[in-house]
């Protein structure tokens, strides 16, 4: 019972104790300031083709309905919805008045499922396929801000106008800086004018394309990309250009870099350590094209001799989205190290795939207070040695008879 008592006010002090410094002041609390929310414009084509009945028994338009409305029933709150239509009033052969046929049909905001649905039900594929114009009608929709914006374009064919280009549309649309994203969905199985048109367009803005096979892999990839829209960044990247060796490369500190590294190419970073500090790297490299099979991504630091101190590597094969690795490295220095960090891939992809710009780097860093080196190794696991496990075996006689004693006695 003296055990039991002591063992019950041990852990009830504990939990007091944690629960003490583990709530905060409220009277310290800084008020944040309230961001934007996500927003994301489902640009949906209503061209003539899409009455082709090729997707699991049933028209491309009928396909993309049924996805439309499995992610209006799951979208997230915090995410503003907004649709927009091209091809879907004009069904003459006029070119001029066939290239401008684009309407927003959902206005961009919090969404009311019943209106969403009821709007995407009344679309018939009528008309032409004016992908760029479309695309810059969507942007004019999600407005400008500071929060995150995304385009999903779900299309079966390639631009049938020619001006605006859509690839250009989205080159201009990343020259801006914004943070937008530009996603493509191909219905058209194996027509490679529509797969290069449509992986152009993702490239440009560091989304993604993908060629949709059945009514099932169009509403989860839907749910994917919206769901992908809601996730907050912690920070955001500041843009960097790494350079070609160590002593060129630019200094950075605690925080998150965005770049863009082309196939096979090699970018470096520098950083400070100062004596007792850690540094914490992690680096990301989105693959937003059609890449080979195979690929991985190398993360190395080293002194300034170039003699490596550490490495991460991640390596894989198949589709992937995004693929990383990381590194810690604790200065033993008595004085202020630079640390050069090496950033190489390893990805491929076939000639028809565009190089440029390249692929989309995320770059973190953190130094932090590195363990203390002269803490007994003990402390942080099991000891070593005959010693320590000859005091281990008497401690645990001890205990026994100890206990056998007690239950004795009482």
């Amino acid at each position: 019972m003296i055990i039991r008592r002591w063992s019950a006010a041990a852990l009830c002090g504990a939990l007091a104790a944690l629960m003490t410094g583990a709530l905060p002041a409220t009277a310290s609390a800084e008020p944040t300031r309230e961001k934007e929310p996500p927003k994301v414009q489902l640009v949906i084509d209503a061209s003539g083709s899409m009455k082709a009945k090729d997707i699991d028994g049933q028209s491309r338009m009928a396909a993309a309905q049924q996805a439309f409305n499995e992610v209006i029933d799951a979208m997230p709150e915090e995410v503003h919805l907004g649709i927009r239509t091209l091809g879907a009033n004009y069904p003459g052969q006029d070119l001029a008045k066939g290239c401008v046929d684009s309407e927003q049909l959902y206005p961009v905001g919090p969404v009311d499922r019943t209106e969403a649905k009821a709007a995407v039900a009344t679309l018939r594929p009528v008309g032409w396929t004016p992908i760029g114009y479309a695309l810059r009608g969507a942007v004019e929709d999600l407005g400008t801000g500071e929060g995150m914006r995304r385009i999903v374009l779900i299309t079966d064919g390639e631009d049938s106008c020619g001006q605006p280009d859509p690839c250009d549309v989205a080159r201009e649309l990343a020259a801006q800086g914004t943070q937008l994203t530009i996603d493509t969905l191909g219905l058209t199985p194996a027509d490679a004018k529509v797969r290069d048109q449509l992986s152009c367009i993702a490239e440009a803005t560091g989304g993604t394309y993908t060629a949709v096979q059945d009514t099932e892999q169009l509403g989860e990839r839907l749910k994917q990309l919206v769901d992908r829209t809601a996730e907050k960044p912690l920070e955001n990247p500041t843009g960097v250009t790494g350079a070609a060796d160590c002593a060129g490369a630019p200094l950075l500190g605690t925080g998150v870099y965005s770049d863009r590294a082309e196939f096979g190419e090699h970018r470096w970073y520098r950083v400070q350590v100062a004596p007792g500090r850690e540094v914490r790297a992690s680096v990301s490299v989105a693959a937003d094209r059609p890449v080979d099979r195979d690929y991985g991504v190398l993360l190395r630091a080293l002194d300034e001799d170039g003699h490596e101190l550490v490495r991460g590597s991640e390596a894989g094969h198949g589709r992937t989205d995004v693929v990383s690795t990381g590194l810690r490295y604790p200065s033993a220095a008595e004085e202020e190290q630079t640390v050069c960090l090496e950033v190489g891939t390893s990805f491929s992809a076939p000639e028809s795939v565009q190089r440029t710009p390249g692929m989309p780097v995320e770059l973190t860093v953190d130094l932090a207070a590195a363990p203390d080196a002269h803490v007994d190794a003990a402390a942080y696991g099991l000891a070593r040695g005959w010693v320590p496990l000859a005091l281990l075996t008497v401690t645990g006689l001890l205990a026994g008879l100890l206990w056998g004693f007690i239950r004795r006695a009482f």
